[in-house]
């Protein structure tokens, strides 16, 4: 017995030598580190026909004899001289813009063509905005609430974005993007309540102010540490490519969450599972107090998407109609090619960072007053209508007076209601009660805003 397992032994030695030595041999298999697939067992078929695609081309292309890089880790060529790649040897991103300072649309072929009502309502609630945000920031000022951020300077981020979504789209915020859930019809007694943490509100107080959410909205609660939002919206966005819903997902960030290492991972979860979504940057110019020279070397936060494979671009974000252009093309794509998107609008914070803050210690009064006046996107926007007839200074006047003066319309029921009828979402009613709120908090303050704080970044009031 022992004799015939010696024998058969050497048979299979035998036969191993002669076929390493024959035809048999399969070196690029070999070298790639995988054996010979035996002919009884059946070819496993990928769950993706691209990614078995790519991965027959890199096997292919590794079988080539010529003299070119077979790294995985990157697609690139050998060269013989030592160069290091300096941070400026691309000039930087541009930015994308579709009118000027003036109002006057640049480029013909880029306009969006919006119709007067839209347009109109871009610019209703881009003020209707900047009014909540003065009464909600004297109110903290008056010890009524405890804290409060405002949106002064950046309202053509948060109009001009929502409206190029869909009303189903999933919205991740930061915390200064109440312009996109009140473009959405969420309504100003809601704000408030949410604000005051009184029974009114959705959350019941167990929030700070201004972190809102609204589920019949599609607006996921805001959190107060920065950048945990965006692993989250990548999570969503590829549970909704699985859903295939032709739905996608927007997560808005600042620059300085930007610096975070959830962006970092988001950034390369996104790009590596090809989810629909948008990252939306709102590079304000100075994060929580730091300015961007301060925060990063390199040419702002668009520039860091080509890293991760990721398609970017960089608009003018005082400027609502390119703002909306980039959403609505990088959306359309997203959700027909399922790959994520990178936006980084270029605008300017005016209003302090939030209540706790004092921007004079690090800007200067002349700046902000520069941005306040000479580039601000609810005067270009203005310009523009203006220019088309469509507004003028005694709609503009009697607009004013109507968001200081009238009374609230809406019934308690429909201050109840998170998702707002039809009637209640036009920005007329909304000011009505905006109207009664700042007439009641009139009789009440004392003094208005502190001495120390007049002219610290903080436009005159409407």
């Amino acid at each position: 017995m022992g004799a015939a397992c010696r024998s058969a032994r050497r048979r299979r030695i035998g036969a191993a030598k002669m076929a390493a030595s024959g035809p048999l041999r399969r070196l690029p298999l070999l070298l790639l580190g995988r054996p010979p697939r035996p002919p009884s067992l059946p070819r496993r078929i990928p769950r993706r026909g691209l990614r078995a695609g790519v991965s027959l081309q890199q096997q292919e292309e590794f079988t080539s004899l010529e003299e070119k890089p077979q790294f995985p880790g990157a697609s690139a060529v050998f060269v013989d001289r030592l160069e290091f790649i300096q941070p400026n040897v691309i000039s930087g991103i541009p930015i994308y813009r579709v009118m000027d300072r003036q109002g006057q649309i640049v480029n013909p072929s880029e306009d969006p063509q919006l119709s007067k009502e839209q347009v109109l309502k871009f610019y209703k609630t881009m003020t209707l905005l900047n009014t909540m945000d003065r009464i909600l920031y004297e109110s903290q000022r008056q010890g009524r609430i405890s804290f409060y951020m405002t949106n002064y300077g950046e309202e053509g981020t948060h109009v001009g974005s929502a409206a190029a979504l869909d009303d189903t789209d999933l919205v991740f915020g930061q915390y200064r993007e109440a312009g996109v859930l009140m473009h959405r019809g969420y309504p100003l007694d809601l704000f408030m309540a949410q604000c005051y943490g009184n029974a009114s509100d959705p959350g019941k107080g167990r929030q700070m102010p201004v972190h809102y959410g609204c589920k019949d909205l599609h607006f996921v609660t805001i959190s107060s540490t920065l950048a945990t939002q965006i692993p989250q919206a990548v999570g969503s966005a590829y549970a909704i490519k699985r859903e295939n819903t032709n739905r996608i997902v927007i997560c808005y960030f600042g620059e300085g969450a930007a610096s975070e290492g959830d962006t970092h991972a988001g950034f390369n979860f996104a790009a590596t599972l090809e989810c629909p979504i948008i990252f939306f940057c709102r590079n304000n110019g100075y994060a929580i107090s730091t300015p961007t020279s301060e925060q990063y070397r390199g040419d702002g936060i668009a520039a860091r998407g080509p890293g991760y494979g990721i398609n970017s671009i960089r608009v003018d974000g005082n400027d609502v109609f390119a703002v909306y252009n980039a959403t609505k093309e990088a959306r359309r794509r997203a959700v027909a090619e399922n790959q994520p998107f990178l936006i980084e609008a270029m605008t300017y914070r005016i209003g302090h960072h939030s209540t706790s803050d004092d921007s004079s210690a690090y800007r200067s009064v002349d700046e902000v007053n520069y941005w306040d006046k000479q580039d601000h996107p609810i005067s270009r926007l203005r310009h523009y209508m203006v220019g088309r007839d469509w507004w003028d200074e005694e709609q503009e006047k009697s607009w004013r007076k109507k968001s200081r003066k009238r009374p609230s319309a809406l019934s308690p029921v429909e201050r109840s209601s998170c998702n707002m009828q039809a009637n209640n979402t036009d920005p007329q009613t909304q000011v009505e009660f905006l109207g009664h709120f700042q007439s009641w908090a009139g009789k009440k303050r004392c003094g208005g805003l502190p001495p120390p704080l007049r002219g610290r970044g903080l436009p005159p009031p409407l």
